[in-house]
């Protein structure tokens, strides 16, 4: 719509009452303003007014952040403010521009509007052919997410289209069968009948489980049930998961590639991974260890079937599950759907959309994957009931998601404190597993874990608390058990002393230093030495001192 005078000072004061936001954005352009930075403005603008269902976005001039009313002087002189709207159409997609441009005086104060049109469904503003967007006040490159969202306004879904020339013939038999066998099985789960799809033929029940679509073959068809000559009607590239096993070195020892049909390839991948059995201690009251697969197999199959779901076959890429000693990396291409892993770990969190939705539903139909979004809670549930770290989500590569699965301990502070008090909530365990992995908290988040005290040490270098039982209503054990960690540590001490007669500080802290948590810095681990061996010292009477400071040495007591 186009505003009247009065209309429009209205709704600027709601604005500036409301503050900035992804569809309104004031700058002081005291003189001038970069033209490029005005229609990357014009694009950004124009995309989130679309996601958010907005008629319209604005870039207002002569306001400054606060807000404030300054007034601009931005071409109050020579070139039109009109003459923007043919100038901003020449570099635009879809020929787009200002609905209108708006000049005020408020106050005596020069203010200058430019109404923004929402992009058209399906088709994202860009600028030199770049599209942009907001994140917060910051301007920045449209997101993959945002932009699949507004590609999927007009129904695009790459996984659903027909392929020429495809036929029945060109899937596989063997995962025909399968598909059979599992969509038949998810049917029965749902109260249906057995023998009315036993007696289905194969191409009327791929039709009901969203493979096939009116007896065509889909690339969705092709992906999952296709033979290994069918990677051949993919344009440019071949569907394919790369399993690659690395030496300590990082070099290479052996690599596979598994293509279609995915259904199968799965498995095939699983076994070529090393599962081992590791064994730990996950409590402070035995000497029992626990042993389990380093890799959960249910752990394995989510991320495999994540990777196949949501990668973006339009950026051509590969699956890449990558095997080090004792950790493993999967890899798929495409933006992180839920842009953040604590918005995956919400309560009740549902994706905002499916990048390739026949895909996902044909999935789901085989019990690849769930349609609730669990798959990430899953995952996570599973490591930490084994009080292994969560899987590591790297985000940082545009375009990529990169998952870190580890199957061994990597702080038994951690390990003990999740086997200690099994009614730690989610968030709670993530945060605890960023501090293990020394990834950076926020204050506010380490402050509620040290009042909680499950962390300590000085922000940012904090560790997980090694007063586990403390901080979970299990005092008197805890002070047992660490009793046992300080007698073994006074226990090698006296050895040591007895051995060569005397002995210097700097002599000791190798000798016990691996007895002490691993997490200690070097400065901790020598504050703790110097606290056993005052107590022993002053308490045990069992040894005693001779010199100050950095030159004093320890003998027996006699």
């Amino acid at each position: 719509m186009i505003y009247d005078e009065q209309t429009l000072i209205q709704k600027l004061r709601e604005m500036m009452k409301n503050h900035e936001n992804e569809v309104v954005e004031f700058k002081e352009a005291k003189k001038d303003k970069s033209f490029n930075e005005i229609g990357q403005y014009f694009s950004a603008l124009s995309n989130e007014a679309n996601l958010r269902g907005k008629t319209e976005g604005w870039l207002i001039f002569g306001i400054t952040n606060a807000p404030e009313i300054i007034g601009t002087n931005y071409r109050s002189e020579g070139r039109s403010l009109q003459s923007l709207k043919k100038e901003i159409m020449e570099r635009t997609n879809q020929r787009n521009t200002f609905q209108e441009i708006y000049e005020l005086d408020i106050d005596g104060k020069r203010v200058i509007l430019f109404q923004i049109p929402p992009a058209i469904p399906g088709i994202p503003t860009t600028w030199n052919d770049m599209a942009y967007g907001r994140a917060n006040e910051s301007l920045v490159p449209l997101s993959m997410q945002k932009l699949d969202l507004i590609r999927q306004q007009i129904g695009f879904d790459w996984s659903k289209v027909v392929v020429k020339d495809a036929s029945m013939a060109d899937l596989d038999p063997d995962a025909i069968r399968r598909a059979r066998e599992l969509f038949i099985q998810h049917e029965v789960q749902r109260g249906k009948e057995r023998a009315y799809f036993e007696q289905l033929t194969d191409e009327q029940l791929l039709n009901k489980a969203g493979i096939l679509l009116g007896g065509k073959v889909t690339r969705t068809a092709l992906l999952l049930l296709g033979d290994e000559y069918a990677k051949n009607y993919f344009d440019g590239f071949i569907p394919r998961i790369t399993w690659t096993l690395y030496n300590q070195d990082g070099s290479v020892k052996s690599y596979e590639h598994f293509d279609t049909p995915f259904l199968l390839a799965v498995d095939k991948v699983f076994r070529q991974i090393r599962n081992v059995k590791y064994r730990y201690i996950a409590g402070q009251q035995t000497l029992f260890p626990e042993e389990v697969d380093q890799y959960d197999a249910e752990l394995i199959k989510e991320l495999l079937h994540n990777c196949i779901a949501h990668q973006d076959y339009t950026l051509r890429g590969k699956i890449n599950v990558e095997e080090f000693e004792d950790y493993l990396v999967f890899i798929n291409e495409g933006g992180f759907i839920p842009e953040t892993i604590e918005t995956a770990l919400e309560p009740g969190y549902k994706p905002p959309y499916y990048r390739n939705t026949f895909l996902c539903n044909a999935m789901v139909n085989l019990y690849m994957i769930d349609s609730n979004a669990i798959g990430i809670p899953t995952m996570f549930r599973i490591q930490q009931e084994k009080f292994f770290p969560l899987p590591s989500y790297d985000l940082s590569v545009p375009n990529r998601v990169k998952v870190t699965v580890y199957g061994k301990i990597l702080d038994k502070n951690y390990t003990q404190l999740l086997n200690s008090d099994r009614s730690l909530n989610i968030h709670t365990v993530f945060l605890l597993d960023k501090v293990q992995k020394k990834e950076t908290i926020t204050h506010d988040q380490y402050l509620a874990l040290k009042k909680a005290g499950l962390v300590e040490g000085r922000y940012p270098s904090i560790y997980v608390s090694y007063s586990v039982a403390e901080a979970v209503g299990q005092k008197s054990e805890y002070i047992r058990n660490s009793g046992l960690e300080d007698e073994k540590c006074k226990e090698f001490i006296l050895k040591a002393i007895e051995k060569s007669g005397e002995v210097k500080n700097s002599e000791l802290l190798p000798i016990v230093e691996d007895i002490f948590p691993r997490i200690l810095s070097e400065k901790q681990k020598r504050k703790k030495l110097s606290n056993l061996l005052q107590a022993m010292k002053k308490k045990d009477k069992t040894i005693d001192s001779r010199g100050r400071t950095s030159n004093v040495v320890w003998f027996l007591r006699k």
